[in-house]
């Protein structure tokens, strides 16, 4: 069965329902942040929103949500081309 690593947590592939690279922006209300695609920010935004950092999110099934962050857009495309070896070999 094939798996998957990130920052040291192991998933089975075929468990994943989802995995997707998002930014976290600030939404204005206290500490909240919202997922936003990469390509809104790099289309749409503009700068016009703060970010707060990045992510990599992992789902399994509907309930359980797993979040690995990082500070820079640099850390998580360096973490996408890990993920990338690793479902390509």
């Amino acid at each position: 069965m094939k798996k998957l690593t990130i920052n040291n947590k192991t998933f089975n592939l075929k468990d994943i329902t989802q995995l997707y690279p998002a930014v976290l922006v600030k939404t204005g209300y206290k500490n909240e942040v919202a997922e936003m695609s990469l390509e809104w920010i790099d289309i749409e935004a503009k700068g016009r929103v703060e970010i707060d950092g990045y992510g990599i999110f992992i789902r399994i099934g509907e309930e359980e949500k797993h979040s690995f962050l990082y500070p820079s857009r640099e850390d998580l495309e360096i973490a996408l081309a890990n993920l990338s070896a690793q479902i390509n070999i």
